[in-house]
């Protein structure tokens, strides 16, 4: 029985362990939280859990020499610890984060060693990356080329979901997604590259209408233009991939950034009341009417998306803070978690939208669109987890199984990878839909 060590217990875990499980592979989950491990498993005879932390490295090359493949679902931080043994040992590797440089220069041991270290194997990156691929493959096989591309996923809350002031609940590492917000930007567009710094990362977003959703909005995620090369698509004049979330997210958050209230700097904030905390945050002398004093410094109305949001939270609240050095950062995104969290009566949802502009040699253009509606199970699966577990778990099936037999440090961006994953996540209801031949008028505005 071929045996498989998964790294990490967070809350997209749960799906590859129980696939794996049904695909009768002897499954090891190695976690701080052991509890969190046996619920998973949930008492099946080929799984096993581990009390195990990520400073513990001997234990780790233990485990790893004893499975067959390790998974990493760990901050991306000890991807590279964990790779590092993997090819001292011989041992294929997935991971859905990001590969980092010191990943790809990974690449020659990994050959030697015979191994395929596989990341962005998730939903984002990962479905995003297989799904476009299938398409460009599809128009450079008929010697076309891809003028434009769009890539916008978010992860939400379904439409039904009842709304509070942000218009967004988290469905998955919450700490995360606040963090997103101190990213910047860079993209392509119309053949001219315009770096989004950070503070302007929520400005002017990208306005449109999803199919049994509604209007959306989508910011830009992170830097769109190494995409160019990975997706072998260097014609393009348009390369830009956003992040989707529902109207007031844009403009809440934003409002929050000029505050300055998703710094990590550090300092005293002991006997300070929330409302003390802002007063300090805007130059304030005190925090008496602390709601209009944001709201002139905002430059708008109290009753303005980003003032009723912040008070929703209790950001204008007397209470103690109870703290004594910390940053804004953890003291706003707490306060945002506190009240933000996805229900278990509650289902969430994953949207995607690839838009292409694809030329042919005789000189006809076309609007390609590919979407993906997916939704969660009440009080079983959610769609995060669900689309970023999935496509992973394929990918260590088909490994076991000697179905990849491409070695070295990857993305899923070739078609050994994308066309099989694709297709059994199509077995689980995870599919896009293309749609080809549209007018330019669907093109993104």
């Amino acid at each position: 029985m071929k045996k498989v060590l998964i790294l990490g217990a967070g809350m997209v875990v749960k799906p590859i362990v129980q696939y794996l499980l049904q695909k009768e592979y002897f499954v090891t989950v190695a976690t701080r939280t052991k509890s969190k491990a046996d619920k998973m498993i949930d008492g099946h005879q080929n799984g096993a859990s581990v009390a195990w932390t990520v400073d513990d490295e001997d234990t780790l090359d233990k485990m790893i020499a004893e499975h067959d493949l390790a998974v990493s679902l760990l901050p991306y931080a000890y991807h590279l610890m964990v790779a590092k043994i993997c090819i001292k040992h011989k041992k294929n590797m997935v991971t859905t984060s990001y590969v980092k440089p010191e990943m790809y220069a990974l690449d020659k041991d990994a050959k030697k060693a015979g191994i395929l270290i596989l990341n962005e194997i998730g939903l984002d990156p990962g479905i995003d990356h297989m799904s476009a691929m299938k398409i460009i493959d599809n128009v450079h096989d008929k010697d076309g080329e891809i003028e434009e591309f769009y890539s916008f996923c978010g992860a939400l809350v379904a439409p039904e979901v009842e709304e509070n002031p942000f218009k967004y609940k988290f469905s998955w590492a919450p700490k995360g997604v606040v963090m997103a917000g101190n990213n910047d930007g860079k993209y392509l567009r119309n053949g001219k590259v315009t770096y989004v710094p950070t503070e302007n990362l929520f400005k002017n977003p990208i306005k449109l209408d999803f199919p049994k959703v509604g209007e959306l909005e989508v910011y830009p995620n992170r830097d769109s233009l190494p995409y160019v090369k990975l997706y072998g698509i260097p014609k393009t004049n348009t390369m830009f991939r956003g992040t989707f979330r529902y109207d007031k997210w844009c403009e809440i958050i934003d409002a929050i950034k000029s505050l300055n209230l998703l710094s990590y700097d550090k300092f005293d904030v002991e006997g300070m009341s929330y409302a003390g905390f802002m007063a300090k945050m805007i130059g304030a002398d005190n925090s008496e009417n602390i709601k209009a004093k944001v709201a002139a410094k905002l430059g708008v109305a109290e009753d303005s998306n980003p003032v009723v949001a912040l008070e929703w939270i209790g950001s204008f609240s007397d209470e103690q803070m109870n703290r004594k050095e910390d940053s804004p950062f953890e003291i706003t995104s707490d306060l945002m978690i506190a009240k933000m969290m996805i229900g278990e009566d509650e289902r969430d949802m994953v949207v995607m939208q690839h838009t292409f502009v694809a030329k042919y040699p005789d000189g006809k253009r076309e609007v390609i669109k590919s979407r993906m509606l997916d939704f969660g199970t009440l009080k079983t699966d959610t769609s995060i987890a669900r689309t970023v577990a999935l496509p992973a778990a394929c990918a260590v099936d088909m490994l076991l199984e000697g179905k990849i037999k491409t070695t070295g440090v990857h993305i899923p961006v070739i078609p050994e990878i994308y066309n099989p994953v694709l297709d059994q996540l199509e077995t689980m209801d995870i599919k896009m839909v293309e749609d080809y031949g549209l007018p330019m008028s669907e093109n993104i505005k």
